[in-house]
């Protein structure tokens, strides 16, 4: 019974370190890294919505495209 109890923790960390690794390749954290940021260093300045921080993003990966691999 140990083992098993053992074996499934070790899946379930094994899970959520694939997701979090996932996650911090798709960018699923710049958001929030991007509002700490601005807290940070820029407190005057407005917070754009999520949707505008993707939004802009994209547009500026399209516009320069010599960060992208593809």
């Amino acid at each position: 019974m140990r083992g098993l109890r053992a074996a499934r923790s070790s899946c379930a960390t094994a899970v959520r370190t694939v997701g979090w690794w996932f996650n911090s390749i798709l960018g699923g954290q710049d958001y929030q890294r991007y509002v700490d940021h601005l807290a940070r260093n820029h407190p005057g300045c407005a917070v754009p919505s999520e949707r505008e921080y993707w939004r802009t993003r994209h547009a500026d990966a399209d516009h320069n495209p010599t960060n992208r691999c593809c």
